[in-house]
């Protein structure tokens, strides 16, 4: 807190109370907005605790239970400036009912569908079927 000169110390006389983010995540939508906002900030520890805010909300012991893991392990793989792995974070997503989406962001350039290298494990069906759509691709929008 030293961006504006305030220090801890300085505000223990001001008789704040604790705000818990948890106490306000009383739906999905809410759920989903708060994970949206975490994400928009591109850092990664905000989007952890707010994963942990919302498990927190709906039990820690259920989430926990319903991604496969043990509520230890959960409390820490969500505590701060942990870094939760990929999987991890997609089983409790899944266990708090939430998905992450991609959307295109600004019009971005367009680059010829024989320059986007399709992943041999994806297989030609799955690339037939998402010929024609917009995606984003190394930070250029690509029409694959």
């Amino acid at each position: 807190m030293t961006e504006h000169n305030i220090k801890l110390s300085d505000l223990e006389g001001l008789d704040l109370e604790d705000f818990d983010p948890a106490e306000y995540i009383t739906s999905d939508e809410a759920a989903a907005a708060y994970i949206t906002q975490a994400l928009e900030t591109n850092d990664a520890a905000i989007f952890a605790a707010a994963i942990g805010d919302i498990a927190r909300a709906r039990g820690m012991a259920e989430i926990a239970k319903a991604a496969g893991l043990g509520r230890e392990s959960l409390y820490k793989a969500l505590r701060p400036n942990s870094q939760p792995r990929m999987e991890t974070m997609t089983r409790v997503l899944g266990a708090l009912g939430v998905r992450l989406v991609a959307e295109v962001i600004g019009s971005g350039e367009t680059v010829a569908e024989e320059s986007v290298a399709i992943p041999k494990r994806v297989g030609r069906s799955v690339a037939k079927k998402a010929m024609g759509r917009r995606v984003r691709v190394r930070g250029k929008a690509a029409v694959v």
